[in-house]
Formats: C-alpha cells, structure tokens, sequence
C-alpha cells in the first residue's frame, strides 16, 4: 500500500530530515555523516535569498551550484516552461525530428557564441556534454584518418563532471580513488595555480612556464596521439583559481602548433559569470569545442550541450556519416524554452554588461580590501566569481594542516550566519546571481567579514593560531 505523503507546509524541519535520511542519497555526501547531523532543508527562494525550513534567511552567494545566473523567481522563465508545458511537454530529437524550442535555441547559441560556432549538440547536464566531448574529438580525428589521436589532455584539480568519462577529465584525485578512473586515453598535467606552485617568480612568468607544461606533456604522449587539450578558463569547483594573463594565449600557442583541439568548458563560466558572455573571451583563446550547462537555463530546469567549432562540425556534416550517440532528453523542448527565456533575460537586462564594467568591478574592490583581513593570504575574483585564500601565516603564506579542515570551520560560521559561500579546502569561493546589486554586494561582503572574524576567534580559542 502506498503511503501518504503529508503536504509541506504540515512537516517540521526534523520530518524533513527524518525522510530524507530514510530515502534520500545526496551526491558528494558522507551519508552516514549527514544523517548524524541532518541535512538543511531549502523550502523557498527570491532574486538572491533562500529561505530554509525554519524560516532562516540565507543570501545564495553560490547561485545555488554556480547556476542561477537571473536570480530565483524570474516570471517569464517560469511562463516559458507552463506555456510549453501545455503545446509540448516532450518529443525526442531522434529519427530526423527536431522541436521549435531546439532549433530557436540552436540559432540563438550561435548569436551569442565566438564566431567559430555555428552548430550546438544538446545534453542534459555539463557531465553529458563532456562525455560528448570525448566521443566528438575522438570521431572527428577517426573521420579524418587519425584514430591513434585519442588522447585528452586535463588538469589536476580540474572538475569536468563526475560521469565516467567527466570524473576522468577531470583532475580531482579523490573522485579517481573510487571507480578504477580515469579511463584510458586521458592525462593531466599541473594547474595554472600560482599561489601554490608560483612563488619566486611573477605571475606572468608563471603563467608561461604553466602552459609549457602542456607541451611538454605533448611531447611525452607523441603530437600525433594528442587528440585534445580540455580546460576551464577559470578552475571553478577546483577554488576558482584565476590563472595568469599569459596562460590561456600560450595555450592557445602550443595547441595551434601541434594541431591540438581545444575544448572550453564553460559550465561555470559561461553565460556572463566573467563579465563576458564566455570565459574563453574574458582569458584570451579561440576554442574549438565549448561545453555548457548551468547557466544556460539559470538552473530553472535541466540543461547541457557542446558548441561545436566550424573545424569539427564540417568534418562530422561533410565526412562523418551516423554519430553513434545521443541522448533522450537531448533538445528537450521545456529545457530549451526556458534556456531561450533565460538567454533573452539576460540580454534584455544587459547583465553581461551590467557585470564587466559595473558590479564585478565593485566586488573586485570588495576583494581587495577583504585581502587585508589576516587570515586572507589572496583573494581573486574575476566578474561575479572569486576566491579568499585562508592561510595561518599571511607574511609567509604559509596554510593550515589540512586535516584541520579550516575551510570547513569558516563555512560553518558562514551559514551560521546566514551566508552560502562554499569552502574548497582552505578557499572560501562565492559565485552570486548575476542580477546582485550593489546593495547587495556591499551586505555579502559585510557577511564575508563577519565570518572571517569569527573564524579567527574560533581558531584563535582552538589555540590554532
């Protein structure tokens, strides 16, 4: 017999928790550890503020997972997805059929994307699309009469996903601990991470030696087994990590001189997070393939795909014959009107703008006086996303012991205190709506102090400093 299920409004927050541990299983959660402790329930949202379920509430300055670009709320997202609701809800993008909503959308992507894009591939998810991804380049360099050229080169601590093919792009060490990953054919090298690996020279330097270490990768593989170099403009889920200027256009040197694809993943920076429409125009580089997802929809409702570059889309139209691959939920219309709801949004409030010369600007101010707090050894930010770096020696630069888990202690205080900004070790990192004012700005940035200050009485009663 089925139970009946007790609407919301009559749960208090431990019926919530007392379910959700009964049949629940969150992504990246030790289970065991959360039911403990019992999980936070959000029950509703506005612009850049939840609300959890003890009525507390919380300014959203991750955007919920680096998603909600327009802010929560947003009517004509909400329309788009009834009005198609009621004409569409589903109809597959197989057997040479096609939807209004994904074909708009197609033409609108090619709009606003670099000039090299004419041709979108949907997925549902970043994950998906960076599964795409392998098996394209890998299609495209076989079409062309060089299968050996099949493999990706990544990043350690870069996140592309946590599929299989997604967690071995990607260069998170504890994701390939569990799974026998990465697959075949995928290798990494170091991260543009100056902070850590840069001292003794200047960013610039830095930057140059960074990128030389992908060709020296190439060279160790053999140039003509390199299928492609796949890369985040800036790292998110890995720290927002900003690499120097001279990075990604030395990059784009070494790739061009082997014959190597490039791949954008631009789940996190895409959609005017940098102040450009792309990371890959805010760093300097002409890709190939760019990934997408998140912010394409605002996170309203699930959505991916892969620009595919006039290079490789040529070559899969002309020569490729049938691409064995796809996906259900590929082009789904409900998905793709709310994205073509979002993406007009956007441009109608001239948020890219509105973040490159306006508040990404302001924040960067914020940051910069954030950095002299004694804990903060470096802070960067870049458009509508940054990072504080906590360290217990600021003259030297020194971190903590990471078993410490001092990262972990200041986002405590920080929901504590009615702030989402999420911990990457010991880099505390916020990625907020888009449409945040300056108002808003200036009381995120109150919060961030306010945490810093008690995460320092914590630590200092800890006698850990």
């Amino acid at each position: 017999m089925n139970a009946v299920l007790q609407p919301p409004a009559t749960r208090t927050t431990a019926e919530w928790q007392a379910a959700d541990t009964a049949h629940y299983l969150h992504p990246f959660t030790d289970f065991k550890s959360l039911a403990a402790k019992g999980s936070r329930v959000i029950t509703r949202a506005d612009n850049i503020y939840l609300w959890d379920s003890d009525g507390h509430k919380i300014l959203d300055a991750m955007s919920g997972l680096w998603c909600v670009n327009v802010g929560y709320g947003q009517q004509a997202l909400i329309d788009a997805a009834t009005e198609q609701l009621k004409q569409l809800p589903f109809y597959n993008s197989f057997f040479q059929t096609a939807t209004p909503p994904a074909i708009e959308l197609a033409e609108l992507l090619a709009e606003v994307t670099p000039p090299q894009f004419k041709h979108v591939f949907f997925s549902g998810s970043g994950s998906e699309g960076n599964d795409t991804v392998v098996r394209m380049v890998r299609r495209y360099w076989d079409v062309l009469g060089q299968p050996q050229r099949s493999v990706i080169i990544s990043r350690n601590n870069a996140y592309h996903g946590s599929t299989m093919a997604g967690a071995s792009l990607g260069g998170m060490r504890y994701m390939h601990a569990q799974g026998g990953l990465p697959i075949p054919g995928i290798v990494h090298i170091e991260q543009p991470f100056w902070f850590l690996h840069g001292h003794g020279k200047s960013r610039d330097e830095f930057g140059f030696e960074a990128a030389r270490w992908l060709e020296a990768k190439i060279l160790e593989v053999g140039a003509d087994k390199v299928a492609a170099f796949i890369g985040e403009p800036i790292q998110g889920a890995g720290g927002v990590i900003v690499p120097p200027a001279t990075y990604w256009p030395e990059i784009q040197r070494v790739c061009d001189q082997y014959g190597i694809l490039i791949v954008a993943d631009e789940v996190i920076c895409g959609f005017g997070r940098t102040g450009n429409w792309w990371g890959c125009e805010t760093m300097g580089f002409r890709p190939d393939l760019m990934t997408f997802a998140k912010g394409v929809t605002s996170g309203y409702i699930p959505l991916g795909g892969v620009m595919v570059g006039e290079r490789i889309a040529r070559v899969m139209i002309d020569q490729g014959g049938e691409f064995e691959h796809g996906y259900t939920y590929s082009g789904h219309p409900v998905a793709c009107a709310v994205a073509l709801a979002n993406i007009r949004l956007i441009q109608r409030l001239d948020l890219v703008d509105q973040v490159r010369t306006d508040t990404g600007p302001y924040l960067a101010e914020h940051f910069k006086a954030l950095s002299e707090h004694p804990l903060i050894g470096e802070a960067q930010s870049v458009g509508l996303m940054g990072a504080l770096q906590i360290v217990k020696d600021k003259s030297a630069g020194t971190c903590f012991d990471g078993a410490l888990d001092v990262g972990m202690i200041c986002r405590g205080h920080c929901f504590a205190n009615g702030l989402i900004m999420r911990a990457v070790v010991d880099r505390m990192i916020i990625a907020p709506p888009l449409v945040i004012t300056r108002a808003q700005i200036d009381d995120m940035a109150a919060l961030i102090r306010l945490c810093l200050d008690a995460t320092l009485r914590d630590l200092q009663q800890r006698g850990l400093l």
